[in-house]
């Protein structure tokens, strides 16, 4: 033993000598170890990396630190770019990094095979480094442009967005120090960059000191990459997660080259076998340490409710939320982050992750709340209830209550991205079944009164669950995987559970009946009624009441506006029943219906419904509240969240008709709704066709009259859209040519009955715009109405 020990130390030794590098360029340098050992000359204000293996792969992310706090603009705190698989290359005196096109592949033994693939698809050059200096192997280089460049794209983005042409100023930017480390699996760049130009965007001077000269951090990391022990699993269009995919070429002909697997994290359990586990490694949130109370308490328990879908699958504290520690970066790769965003005007909230892109296995979730968020559901209820503040300014607990029941939903929503799964805008056919659906306040008349207790849902939802199962199941040995999948989403499908995701949501020109951002019920119609009564009585209780004690009336009148649009969203929801379509993402064998249409009596009353919100006497701010309006006060100018107007200084209660109405008819009388509609009347005489939908449109609008003459003044406004919307049909190049004729033939009839009707001024005037159009319909533009005021509860999608 003595005499192999004696033999072993001058080996390990000798070994060790060997792979201490030393190189004579940085003996004077600082020098940082971790993956990539890397030391920095203050001198010269350069870094310069060692590299010590040739063609390994590693992950390679750019990010921004520090953000110009706009959600126009887009570039905000803690924003990810692409994460991106590279390696060091030698040739000659250079460093090649590259990254090697992971999009198609040849998954085989056969080496030549894979080589033909890869040498039949670009790969790219990032960025060549000079060597400047090798020991035994290892190579010292330069990387101080690498990182100083605008790897983020921060000149493009202001110059896409419309706010100036900039520049990267060299002179005005720095290393940063304070967020540049090394560990064993990654090590940090931080970098200060400053952009010089002229601005032309009034958005980059809103959120500037100086616009000619604005300066971000950027972010570099370079990750080890997982082991090769993670588990792909298949995906199926029907189980809610993301799909990451790559072309395979080595794969039989008869089996499909394209491949899908989900995107997840990586969870096992410690006993495979037990029905309840611990995780060998559980998923770990960190939220932001600088995220106040009582925001931080709602975050934390909202997110923590993910757990409970865990739990479901067999795992005990498989998903934990604590706060991030004081001296971690929010943007180091070990931690899966939720971070508190702070912009000018409220905007996105985003769940992202740095994936693997071999395997689609997420490395690092990143969560990007909005700060402002928060203060639009105050303000919804703030306008909802009635007379909140008539007794003390202090009354706004179930204000903050539900702006709170909010934030927990809104965390769980966007850290369920970051797990891995896609948005399900069914959920609120199916008693609010997922977190994954946008969730308008839901709310229940009391008489006079309007109560807030269900606002928002508690807890994690079924179908959340069902994606978690399908996700993160640790299935037995023996187990065939993908009849367990199977049973799974067939499970859900005899509960009754529904999945339909975004490209089958969106307002204009969708046509999933069942899929919809910000609605509520089973039936849109119905709860659109629902929606214009609570609308109604919340709209007579208005007041003084609604602000504070020496509050100026421009704040009432901002806060009126998510009261005026109350309707909104639940308008879109009813739209899509209107030529609408009901289907699943069905697989051969399952069972499900593929495509139906919506039944013609649910298309009538969804057609009766949604024209109640083009008639005056439900869309006109009553007279007595426009007393509550005058001209703005000095230093409360209208913001994107006010009315708008074509009175200038005065309130335009006629305005807010006009860009209610043009709401509506935009998603009533969409050219691919209309397309819709002429194609399920021919298949079935009985539906509803695009001419009944006009000439009912017609019945309650144009061809109505009212004494009053302030809504008499109001249904005029609200018909001189119609009237646009339908020239909209008779020009539009992308419809069937019957919406051509039939919106044309629409036009000559209702010229006939405006000039059957007697003559007057506005009669008068549209038949002229009807004559000037069926002139030169070629000449035809668009009149936008004033603009509607921003008001989703969260905001219209999620980035991810």
């Amino acid at each position: 033993m003595k005499n192999q020990l004696i033999y072993t130390l001058p080996i390990l030794f000798f070994t060790f000598f060997l792979n201490a590098q030393s190189f004579d360029k940085t003996k004077d340098y600082q020098k940082f170890s971790g993956y990539f050992n890397f030391y920095y000359d203050d001198s010269s204000d350069k870094i310069f990396l060692e590299v010590n293996e040739l063609e390994k792969e590693f992950l390679y992310v750019y990010s921004l630190s520090s953000g110009i706090g706009s959600n126009d603009i887009g570039l905000d705190r803690g924003q990810l770019g692409n994460e991106q698989v590279v390696y060091f290359k030698k040739a000659g005196q250079k460093l090649l990094l590259v990254q090697p096109n992971q999009r198609f592949r040849a998954l085989t033994d056969n080496n030549l095979e894979k080589k033909s693939v890869e040498q039949a698809f670009a790969k790219s050059v990032l960025h060549g480094f000079k060597i400047e200096e090798e020991s035994r192997g290892s190579y010292l280089i330069d990387i101080t442009d690498f990182l100083m460049r605008d790897a983020h794209g921060v000149s493009q983005r202001l110059k896409r967005t419309k706010q100036g042409s900039y520049s990267l100023d060299a002179s005005k930017s720095a290393l940063a120090f304070e967020r540049t480390k090394a560990f064993p699996k990654n090590v940090e760049f931080d970098v200060t960059l400053t952009f010089k130009g002229s601005p032309t965007g009034d958005w980059i001077r809103s959120v500037t000191p100086n616009p000619n000269l604005v300066t971000v951090a950027q972010h570099h990391s370079l990750i080890a990459l997982p082991d090769d022990n993670y588990k792909k699993r298949e995906f199926d269009p029907r189980c809610g997660s993301y799909p990451f995919s790559y072309y395979d070429y080595a794969t039989p002909v008869q089996e499909p080259i394209l491949k899908r697997f989900v995107t997840r994290h990586r969870l096992e359990k410690k006993n495979p076998n037990a029905s309840m586990s611990e995780a060998v490694e559980p998923i770990v949130y960190y939220l932001d340490n600088g995220t106040p109370e009582p925001v931080r308490s709602a975050l934390l328990e909202g997110g923590r409710w993910w757990n409970q879908a865990f739990e479901s699958i067999g795992y005990k504290d498989a998903f934990q939320l604590k706060i991030l520690p004081d001296d971690a970066d929010p943007l180091d790769v070990r931690y899966n982050v939720i971070q508190w965003v702070h912009r000018s005007t409220r905007g996105w909230s985003y769940g992202s992750s740095i994936t693997d892109p071999r395997t689609g296995e997420i490395i690092k979730g990143h969560v990007s709340l909005g700060s402002l968020r928060i203060r639009q559901d105050f303000l919804i209820a703030q306008a909802l209830m009635s007379k909140p503040f008539a007794e003390n300014d202090d009354n706004y607990g179930p204000m903050l209550e539900m702006a709170l029941a909010r934030i927990r939903q809104l965390s769980a929503h966007e850290i369920g991205h970051t797990l891995g799964f896609a948005h399900n805008f069914a959920a609120s056919t199916n008693n609010r079944a997922s977190v994954m659906d946008y969730p308008h306040p839901q709310f229940e008349l009391d008489g006079n009164t309007i109560n807030f207790s269900n606002a928002y849902d508690t807890g994690i939802g079924e179908w959340d669950k069902v994606t978690v199962a399908y996700s993160y199941s640790d299935f037995t040995g023996g187990t065939n995987e993908k009849e367990a999948l199977n049973a799974i989403l067939e499970k859900a499908q005899n509960d009754g559970l529904r999945y339909i995701s975004d490209q089958d949501a969106r307002p204009r020109g969708g046509a999933h009946a069942l899929a919809h951002l910000w609605d509520n019920g089973k039936n849109a119609s119905q709860e659109l009624d629902k929606v214009l009564q609570i609308r109604k009585v919340a709209i007579d209780n208005f007041s003084m009441d609604n602000i504070r004690s020496g509050e100026p009336n421009s704040v009432l009148e901002d806060v009126f506006a998510p009261l005026y649009f109350f309707h909104r969203y639940q308008t879109e929801a009813t739209s899509k029943l209107i030529g609408g379509l009901d289907y699943n993402y069905a697989t051969k064998g399952d069972g499900q219906r593929t495509v139906y249409s919506i039944s013609a009596s649910s298309q009538e009353n969804a057609l009766k419904t949604i024209l109640k919100t083009l008639d005056a006497e439900v869309i006109a701010i009553p007279k007595e509240k426009l007393e509550l309006f005058p001209p703005r006060a000095i230093g409360y100018g209208r913001s994107r969240e006010s009315f708008k107007g074509r009175t200038g200084v005065s309130f335009d209660a006629l305005s807010a008709a006009e860009t209610a109405t043009d709401m509506t008819l935009g998603l009533l009388l969409h050219p691919e709704r209309a397309s819709r509609l002429i194609q399920q009347k021919s298949l079935d005489e009985d539906q509803l066709g695009l001419t009944e939908v006009l000439e009912e449109t017609l019945r309650r609008t144009i061809k109505r009259s009212h004494k009053d003459s302030y809504l008499a003044a109001t249904q005029h406004t609200i018909n001189f859209k119609v009237l646009h919307h339908i020239m909209n049909l008779a020009a539009h190049t992308g419809v069937h040519p019957q919406v051509n004729a039939i919106a044309n033939q629409t036009l000559k009839e209702t010229k006939t009955h405006l000039l059957g009707n007697g003559k007057n001024s506005i009669s008068v005037e549209m038949v002229r715009r009807i004559d000037a159009f069926l002139d030169k319909p070629e000449k035809f533009k668009t009149i936008p109405a004033p603009k509607i005021p921003d008001g989703s509860p969260i905001g219209m999608g999620c980035m991810h």
